[in-house]
């Protein structure tokens, strides 16, 4: 393992940590992260660290960047979801207790976000590296919006392989899961309640579940398990004597590296006993050769490879990418939440030696 020096590593540290815990102060709900963009700039001011940003996008080259050599992308993101109801902390207020970091983000990503910021910071000036380095803080990722990562990967040079900065205990995920997101319709007839009504969609949605309940996906994936389809949303009705003439139900359905979307989508309108509309087929699934370069890397680190079910930016981009980051996903989107200290520490050090072994 490559030898960091622990001065150098302790200021590099505590100033992400500063800058993690200003983060989370700042209110960056997706669409609404200019401030948090605003506060990114300013470590690489204070850095002297040649930076662009296109609206909330904040990202960086190399000091010595050589088109002639590979790149790598450093990602994570900057915007959050609103804090549920079951918070007993204010979200917006960075509190160390017992080692945790509390504060809305400091999970789900910014403790991935600072110490790849740091990871950046340590590499910016050195010369002669076998690959170039960019790091993107982005926007919009938890809603998967037009004006995130994919809306930057163009204005970059050709990415090689991308480290995607998500919680994952610092375990490497090796592939993720794709989404598909689709409205059901069932239509019906409208009528008082008091009266026979033999269309009444809500009685015909007892069809349509029992059709979810046995779907089946005969591709399994090693790394990703089967291909999974949930009902999380049923709606229908306003007022309690009259039949509604449609029920609209959400249908999550989470895909392996097996499958594309489209070939989901084939699959279920085809047999689906209602109307079935997708609200998007471009959060496909991927999956990284495991002789790649960086996945060698990190089993030099002993690192724990995995296979991801939950959705990242990796969704977004057509080249090789792994998932790794301080913080654990279960924390995410949960109330008071937070990130081990700890975990940090760890992190941007391992991050390095990632790099070191490649780079």
């Amino acid at each position: 393992m490559y030898q960091i020096n622990n001065r150098v590593m302790e200021k590099l540290t505590n100033s992400s940590i500063e800058l993690l815990k200003d983060l989370i102060s700042i209110e960056s709900f997706s669409f609404n992260e200019h401030n948090t963009a605003n506060r990114i700039e300013d470590w690489f001011k204070t850095q002297n660290i040649l930076f662009k940003r296109v609206k909330n996008n904040v990202f960086a080259y190399n000091k010595f960047f050589d088109n002639n050599k590979p790149t790598i992308l450093l990602n994570s993101h900057h915007d959050t979801v609103r804090p549920n109801k079951g918070y007993t902390l204010d979200p917006f207020l960075s509190k160390i207790k017992s080692g945790k970091l509390y504060g809305l983000g400091s999970n789900d990503a910014g403790g991935a976000l600072v110490s790849l910021i740091a990871v950046f910071t340590y590499f910016y000036m050195r010369e002669n590296l076998k690959y170039n380095i960019i790091i993107l803080a982005s926007a919009e990722e938890e809603c998967s919006g037009e004006n995130g990562i994919s809306s930057i990967i163009p204005l970059l040079p050709k990415i090689n392989f991308a480290i995607i900065g998500e919680p994952t205990l610092m375990n490497m995920a090796v592939a993720e899961k794709g989404l598909i997101v689709f409205d059901l319709i069932i239509k019906g007839t409208a009528s008082h309640a008091a009266h026979e009504n033999n269309n009444n969609p809500i009685i015909k949605s007892i069809e349509v579940l029992k059709w979810i309940e046995n779907l089946s996906f005969k591709r399994k994936s090693n790394l990703l398990g089967n291909t999974k389809a949930t009902v999380t949303q049923i709606n229908s009705g306003n007022q309690h004597n009259v039949v509604p003439s449609e029920l609209n139900m959400v249908l999550d359905v989470r895909v392996n590296d097996k499958y594309s979307n489209k070939e989901i989508y084939e699959k279920l309108k085809k047999y689906a006993p209602c109307e079935i509309i997708p609200r998007s087929l471009n959060l496909n699934s991927s999956s990284i050769d495991l002789n790649s370069p960086i996945v060698k890397s990190g089993e030099s680190l002993k690192i724990k490879t995995y296979g991801s079910p939950t959705l990242s930016d990796q969704s977004k981009i057509s080249f090789p990418s792994i998932k790794i980051g301080p913080g654990d996903s279960k924390r995410s989107h949960t109330a008071d939440e937070f990130i081990y200290i700890d975990e940090i520490k760890k992190a941007i050090p391992l991050y390095i030696n990632l790099l070191k072994n490649i780079i």
